[in-house]
């Protein structure tokens, strides 16, 4: 396979307040296009043309290809990080599976603040995540820069990307700010439901 830049679900603006359109069209146009093209070069006499995107990421993790572990990572989650989020998104009602998951983790509310955590005490750049463990349980986790669980062994249901060009628009330095308004006003739990059926 080769990367190819995903469109956007949605209007650069549409996640107006909380995320701006400039710094969507940073992260996605720039940032984003920017992985895809160096991910694409590097795919090039790696072994690993023709793979799926979760292969090439489990493959270049295992082989220690960190060139490929930062852009094929950052393609992965970037892809669906834009289906992460979504105009109206947040809140705490959960489709039914996921609030089953989540109760048995200890509530919503200790998801939530778990969560703000793992992206707040992720020291320089990475990823705040909600993953479904080996024994099938709900965890929450982090990953530095271009790291994703899959690489580890787990499945990714939601993850919130901390590197500064997801915030630095619009919060400067206030990474807490940045999760807290993400996490209550952006998470598309329909997509994260249907990430859940398929782990």
């Amino acid at each position: 396979m080769t990367f190819k830049l995903p469109e956007l679900p949605y209007a650069y603006d549409a996640l107006q307040p909380y995320m701006s359109a400039e710094t969507l069209q940073f992260h996605h146009d720039k940032h984003h296009q920017a992985y895809v093209d160096t991910g694409n070069k590097l795919l090039q006499g790696s072994g690993l043309e023709g793979k799926s995107l979760e292969e090439i990421v489990k493959a270049a993790y295992a082989n220690k290809n960190q060139g490929l572990i930062n852009n094929a990572g950052q393609h992965y989650n970037h892809t669906h990080f834009w289906n992460w989020m979504k105009k109206g998104g947040g809140g705490n009602k959960l489709p039914g599976k996921l609030e089953k998951l989540v109760q048995e983790y200890g509530g919503y509310d200790k998801v939530r603040a778990d969560f703000i955590n793992a992206g707040v005490t992720q020291f320089g750049s990475g990823w705040a995540w909600l993953i479904i463990n080996s024994e099938g349980k709900l965890e929450v986790t982090k990953t530095p820069n271009g790291e994703n669980p899959l690489m580890y062994g787990s499945q990714p249901i939601l993850g919130c990307d901390v590197w500064e060009h997801s915030y630095y628009i619009d919060y400067r330095n206030a990474r807490p700010k940045y999760l807290e308004a993400w996490f209550d006003n952006l998470v598309n739990w329909e997509y994260v439901e249907s990430l859940l059926e398929k782990a």
